[in-house]
This record gives structure tokens, C-alpha cells and sequence, in this order.
């Protein structure tokens, strides 16, 4: 688990110093969290869907995940306030590098036809999010156990002020970017 930890401290940060030319090391940007979102409009019908997100989060990061209540009622969408429709989990410190380790060198290669992540997928803060289409691509999840294929969001949040200087400390962390 600390490997990705000293790799850090040993490898990227003092790249990212070089490059950018800091004055204090409280200036390199470090990933301060990974968020993970799965939405789901069908939790509205079936309450059991939430109970199955949650379970499949929960193996995926080995955190127990938060359920997102509406907060607003949109008739178009048949929601009301309060009702459970997507589940959260936030992930800091030991188990963030854990999960960023496991992301990017064992469940990204096994998407078909991987090519790399969107390099483009930057908010302009220093914040990169992504989509992943199944849950299936993390080798804690049996194929047999789950009911439906869902996906997720995951957020990489940083310190960096610049896309660019966010873009590097991931791509230095392993990320593999499409060219």
C-alpha cells in the first residue's frame, strides 16, 4: 500500500518541482481525493438497486459508500425530495493511493479496446474527472454475482491551480493518458 505513497515523495515531487520551477515545497500539486459517483434512475422503482451499488462500491474500494438523496422533486423525472437515487464514496490517504494504483494498472488495461483516457477531461481547476461504463473492469467484482452492468464517475481531485500542472502530477502517477 505505501508504494504508491514513496513513489510520491521519491519520484514525483521532485519532478514536478524541476518542471515547474517552485520556490517552496508546499507548492507541488498532490491528489488531495478520489470521489466516486454511481447515479441511478432506476432506484426510484426498486429500492434493492441501492442495496446492490452499495455492496459492489463497497467491495471496489473498501469503504462502506454514501447514498445521494434528491433534493429537489422533478415530476418530469418521477423523483421526489428525499428519495435515494446514486451512491458516493470518498476515498483520502492510504486507500486513495491503493485505489489510484489498482485503477490505473489492473482495471483500465482490462477495458476492450483501451486506448487510454480522455486527456481532454480537465475542469480548467486542476480536477480531472472520468467515466467508466461497467463496474466489471475491477477484479473484485463476480461477473455471476451482479444484477445490472452500471457505471460510475470518478473525480481525481487535486491541489494544482493549472490543468497542466494537474495533467503531469497524473501522468507521473501512472495515469495512462491517450496520446
Amino acid at each position: 500500500m505505501p508504494r504508491f505513497k514513496d513513489m510520491y515523495k521519491n519520484d514525483v515531487a521532485p519532478a514536478l518541482m524541476k518542471k515547474f520551477e517552485y520556490k517552496s515545497v508546499m507548492q507541488i500539486p498532490k491528489l488531495d481525493k478520489v470521489v466516486i459517483n454511481v447515479g441511478c434512475g432506476e432506484a426510484r422503482d426498486n429500492s434493492k438497486v441501492i442495496d446492490a451499488i452499495i455492496n459492489d462500491l463497497g467491495i471496489i474500494t473498501g469503504q462502506k459508500p454514501v447514498v445521494c438523496n434528491a433534493k429537489k422533486s422533478v415530476a418530469n423525472f418521477k423523483v421526489r425530495e428525499g428519495m435515494p437515487i446514486g451512491v458516493k464514496v470518498t476515498l483520502r490517504g492510504d486507500k486513495m493511493y491503493e485505489f489510484v494504483d489498482r485503477l490505473f494498472s489492473v482495471a483500465l488495461p482490462r477495458v476492450r479496446d483501451f486506448r487510454g483516457i480522455n486527456p481532454n477531461s480537465f475542469d480548467g481547476r486542476g480536477n480531472y474527472c472520468m467515466g467508466v461504463k461497467e463496474q466489471l473492469i475491477f477484479p473484485e467484482i463476480d461477473y455471476d454475482k451482479i444484477d445490472k452492468v452500471r457505471g460510475m464517475d470518478i473525480c481525481f481531485i487535486t491541489t494544482a491551480n493549472t490543468d497542466e500542472e494537474a495533467r503531469e502530477l497524473l501522468t507521473l502517477m501512472g495515469a495512462p493518458f491517450a496520446k
